[in-house]
């Protein structure tokens, strides 16, 4: 989202194998001393679309963020469903079938967690007939929350349903510079590293 603003932003890197989350810096910016945390001159964000949302009001009102209390609900009801329903599965699968070493994979738990998400991705594939983005045919915040979860997915050798009005979606995604920046990041790095 930050991205998409086109606002000069200087990018820190914290957490992992950078620390600094437990800083007294970093803890007057996000007490709980985790990432993502956004600073906008005195202002001071934290939970990731928190963040999304005040970028999209802040620098995108009209596009991304929508003028009209209706438009912004249908925004804001996918937004919080893929933060509470999508992502989660999305990155429990991704833990359980990719970050997990081979031998200690559980095949039953992580067949459960692509069924679960295979469910999301169907609703997700309902949702866009007839329109190019979630709630329309503009990109919006929701996009942006719901959207980052689809290169690891897509990535993952795991079997998928029929999805082609996600995978257009995931198509017009990729074309835009800033997803292809923030989001499409090989992790075979990654692959059996529990930790950073």
């Amino acid at each position: 989202m930050l991205l998409e603003t086109g606002q000069a932003f200087d990018h820190v890197e914290l957490g992992g194998r950078f620390g600094g989350l437990d800083e007294p810096e970093f803890l007057r910016i996000n007490p709980h001393g985790r990432v993502p945390a956004l600073t906008d001159g005195d202002l001071m964000i934290w939970e990731s679309t928190a963040i999304i949302r005040y970028l999209a009001a802040e620098y995108c009102e009209g596009t991304f963020w929508p003028e009209t209390a209706r438009e912004r609900a249908e925004v804001d009801k996918w937004t919080d469903w893929a933060q509470s329903r999508l992502y989660p599965a999305s990155n429990r699968l991704f833990w359980l079938s990719v970050r997990t070493p081979v031998p200690d994979q559980d095949e039953a738990r992580i067949q459960a967690t692509a069924d679960e998400l295979k469910a999301h991705m169907l609703k997700l594939d309902d949702q866009l007939d007839g329109h190019d983005y979630l709630t329309g045919n503009s990109l919006t915040a929701a996009d942006i929350v719901a959207g980052a979860t689809l290169y690891r997915y897509f990535e993952n050798p795991i079997a998928k349903p029929d999805l082609p009005r996600v995978r257009t979606w995931y198509a017009r995604l990729q074309g835009r510079p800033a997803y292809a920046e923030a989001i499409m990041h090989p992790f075979e790095e990654l692959r059996g590293r529990l930790a950073f």
